[in-house]
């Protein structure tokens, strides 16, 4: 399966608690941090929630 690259690029300070979680369960907790995750329907569902905050790749 595909792989995407998501790098958190916002903070999530004043941000709702469900898009600190969303972050958090994308395993991004620090500013400029990189993961590299299987592209599913879920992940891709928690990239939209936070869209504002991530640049994907791939």
């Amino acid at each position: 399966m595909a792989k995407v690259k998501i790098t958190q690029t916002g903070s999530p300070i004043r941000r709702t608690g469900d898009q600190r979680k969303t972050l958090a369960g994308l395993g991004l907790n620090k500013m400029h941090r990189t993961v590299e995750l299987e592209d599913t329907l879920e992940v891709r569902g928690m990239i939209r929630k936070v869209q504002h905050m991530v640049r994907v790749e791939g």
